[in-house]
C-alpha cells in the first residue's frame, strides 16, 4: 500500500523567532513535489524540522509518516520509518569510508530493532549489492574506499548522497537544495541518479530548490510555493515556468502579510548571517 507524508498546519521556530507560520503538505510514495521560494522564506527549515534536527522547535501542527507521529521519533526513528534527508552542505566524516558508513546505515534502516555493532549485513551480500549500485549510478567502486565527504568536489558529495539514497531506499527522500554549488554537468548527474532511484523504489520526492534548472532533469507532477513561512500557492509545472519568468513580486503583491513575515524573515536572516554563524531558513 502507498505511503503518505502529511504534513499539517505545522509551526516551527528556532531561537525563538518562528519561521513556519502552518505549512500544510501531503506527499505520496511515487510523487515529486517541488518546494520553491526566495531565501529566507523557510525552505531549509521546513526540511531540517521535518528530518529532527535538535535546534529546530516544533510550536503547533503534525507531521505523520504512514499514520505514524514523525514529531514523537527521534532523528534516527525517522530514518527507519523511511524519512531520508539529502543535505544541501553534507558533513565530512574522517576515518569513516563510504563503504562502512553505508554498510552500517543500511543495516540500522533495514533491522532497526538491532543493537549498534551487532548483526551487521554480511560483507560479502553488502558488497555485492553496493558494486550494483554503484555500476547503475555509473561510480567507480574506488569511491567507496574514500573517506565520506573527506576533498570531495561538490559534485561527489551529491553524489554521495545519492548513492545513500540508492542503498537505504526510503519511502520519502527530500532533496535540500542539491544543486547548491554545481555545476550544470553535476545538476544533470546527481539528477539523473535521483530519477533512477525513484523509478526504481517508488520512492516520494520533494525537492526544494528556487532554481529552475534542476526542475527540468528531475520533472515534479507538483510545485509549491513556500513564502513567508506558508505554502500560498500550489500547482503543476508551469508555475516554475511562471516563477522563471515573473519572479516573486506578483507573490508578494496577492499575498501581502506573507510579504511582511518574508521581509521580517529575511532582515532576521542578515542579522544572523553577521553573527556566528547559525543555521539558515
Amino acid at each position: 500500500m502507498t505511503k503518505e507524508l502529511r504534513i499539517e498546519d505545522l509551526r516551527v521556530g528556532i531561537e525563538g523567532k518562528e519561521i513556519l507560520r502552518g505549512v500544510n503538505l501531503t506527499l505520496r510514495q511515487g510523487e515529486v513535489h517541488a518546494l520553491m521560494g526566495p531565501n529566507g522564506s523557510g525552505k531549509s527549515t521546513l526540511s531540517y524540522a521535518l528530518a529532527g534536527h535538535p535546534n529546530y522547535e516544533v510550536l503547533g501542527g503534525s507531521a505523520t509518516l504512514d499514520g505514524a507521529d514523525l514529531l514523537e521519533m527521534e532523528a534516527d526513528e525517522r530514518a527507519k520509518a523511511g524519512l531520508f534527508l539529502a543535505f544541501q552542505y553534507p558533513t565530512s566524516i574522517p576515518g569513516v569510508t563510504v563503504a562502512n558508513f553505508l554498510r552500517h546505515a543500511v543495516t540500522n534502516v533495514r533491522n532497526p530493532g538491532r543493537k549498534e555493532g551487532e548483526d551487521l549485513i554480511p560483507m560479502r551480500d553488502f558488497r555485492k549489492e553496493l558494486r550494483d549500485q554503484m555500476d547503475e549510478l555509473g561510480m567507480d567502486h574506488e569511491f567507496a574506499r574514500r573517506y565520506l565527504n573527506e576533498g570531495f568536489s561538490g559534485g561527489e558529495k551529491k553524489r554521495a548522497e545519492i548513492l545513500q539514497l540508492a542503498m537505504l531506499r526510503p519511502a520519502f527522500a527530500i532533496l535540500d537544495e542539491t544543486d547548491s554549488g554545481l555545476d550544470i554537468d553535476a545538476v544533470r548527474i546527481a539528477s539523473e541518479g535521483v530519477n533512477k532511484v525513484a523509478a526504481k523504489h517508488g520512492t516520494g520526492v520533494l525537492v526544494i530548490t528556487h532554481y529552475e534548472r534542476i526542475l527540468t532533469y528531475i520533472k515534479p507532477q507538483f510545485v509549491h510555493i513556500l513564502f513567508g513561512g506558508q505554502i500560498v500557492e500550489s500547482g503543476g509545472p508551469e508555475l516554475v515556468t511562471h516563477l522563471e519568468k515573473e519572479g516573486y513580486d506578483w507573490v508578494r503583491e496577492k499575498y501581502p502579510e506573507a510579504a511582511r513575515n518574508e521581509q521580517a524573515m529575511e532582515e532576521s536572516a542578515r542579522k544572523q548571517l553577521q553573527g556566528a554563524g547559525h543555521p539558515s531558513f
